[in-house]
């Protein structure tokens, strides 16, 4: 069986260094380019793709992209990720699996540098990571060791990517079963230190990030992003925007968050005048002690040290752990899943569906105080 060779221009040019992408090591050197496709043993799966020439019709690609097929794939890419909306963090966590995607070299390769393999055409793309070539099955055992969280979202990202140029992936790629894990909130005991914690710590923005936090089921990321403009004290509430999915999304308020966002605006004018924000920051509802907008590590750097002051484990205390609270604290007020959703920006239900999955500690409360009632009533009634 013939070894892999990658039909990249022509010997010379490759012999010369001007292959971008890593030179193939050649069994036969009098195969022309075109046919340089690994040949499919009978009776196993195909590898490689056919040449064209055994084919006898061209490698093409999916009509939308039949006139990018001579630009450079990445760029070409950037415009299609683009076009999607998707978040920051979407975006970093594609480039970064399509990055090792791309870059895993077969066997018989030299591994090219990802600025090089960044200029491949489209078309040269969509032969490079072909599924049936073997790179991908590389690339998912080089990940192997990761959670099994992080390999579906690897793999999604790389899923992405083959479904662009035309292809799929195989249904002989496993994923990994993820572990069911509840959400993790913090009791009504520590939920009340930490309240305490917040109000009388010596950080400006401690309190109104924590009770906006508990009361509104934010994102960080989203809290950090909230303009004064987005709010409104009168109607208690304040639009999201652009939060996760790039969505738009209603966020209400209780009287004691409009009462913390009134005594920090008091806070805030004080930084305003000591540090005037620049056109970037000016119009941020939180601000740092420098004037600058509230960053989402700023935040955790907070949750810590409420966390000690509070006597809570640093593990369990961050923003996404108010965020369930908020979210668990309205089901078992009452609440109906679909209005749930809404609040939290859940594209899907089904992500929300997990807090019907009422926590041990919850539980357990709701026992004592039914058990409790119902001590009452027999009392009342002898």
């Amino acid at each position: 069986m013939h070894q892999l060779r990658f039909p990249f221009g022509d010997g010379n040019a490759r012999a010369n260094g001007l292959g971008m992408y890593g030179r193939m090591l050649e069994k036969d050197s009098n195969h022309d380019a075109e046919n340089a496709w690994q040949e499919v043993p009978s009776g196993d799966r195909f590898a490689t793709p056919f040449s064209e020439n055994a084919l006898g019709i061209p490698y093409g690609l999916p009509t939308r992209l039949a006139r990018l097929s001579e630009f450079p794939w990445f760029g070409c890419y950037e415009m299609q990720l683009t076009s999607e909306k998707k978040s920051v963090h979407t975006l970093r966590a594609y480039y970064t699996a399509v990055k090792q995607f791309v870059s895993t070299p077969l066997p018989d390769e030299i591994p090219a540098s990802y600025d090089a393999l960044q200029q491949m055409k489209v078309i040269e793309l969509a032969r490079w990571i072909d599924p049936n070539n073997g790179r991908l099955d590389l690339w998912v055992q080089s990940i192997s060791h990761l959670s099994a969280a992080t390999i579906n979202a690897r793999l999604a990202s790389a899923s992405h990517l083959l479904n662009w140029v035309g292809h799929r992936v195989p249904d002989w790629v496993a994923r990994p079963q993820k572990g069911r894990n509840l959400p993790k909130t913090l009791t009504r005991r520590e939920v009340a230190r930490l309240r305490e914690a917040a109000a009388t710590s010596e950080n400006p923005f401690a309190n109104v990030v924590i009770i906006l936090l508990l009361d509104t089921g934010m994102r960080v990321s989203e809290l950090c992003a909230l303009n004064r403009s987005d709010v409104d004290l009168e109607d208690t509430s304040a639009t999201v925007h652009e939060g996760k999915g790039s969505k738009d999304r209603l966020v209400l308020f209780t009287n004691e968050s409009v009462e913390a966002i009134a005594a920090y605006d008091i806070v805030r004018a004080s930084i305003v005048a000591k540090h005037t924000p620049c056109d970037e920051h000016r119009d941020a509802l939180i601000l740092n002690r420098l004037g600058r907008r509230l960053s989402p590590r700023a935040v955790q750097k907070l949750m810590d040290t409420l966390a000690d002051s509070a006597d809570i484990p640093r593990s369990k205390l961050s923003p996404h752990t108010l965020r369930h609270n908020f979210a668990t604290g309205l089901l078992e007020r009452g609440a109906d899943l679909v209005s749930i959703q809404r609040l939290l920006g859940h594209a899907n239900i089904s992500t929300t569906r997990v807090y019907l999955e009422i926590s041990d500690q919850s539980l357990r409360e709701i026992y004592h105080r039914a058990q409790a009632a119902s001590r009452e009533q027999d009392f009342d009634s002898s």
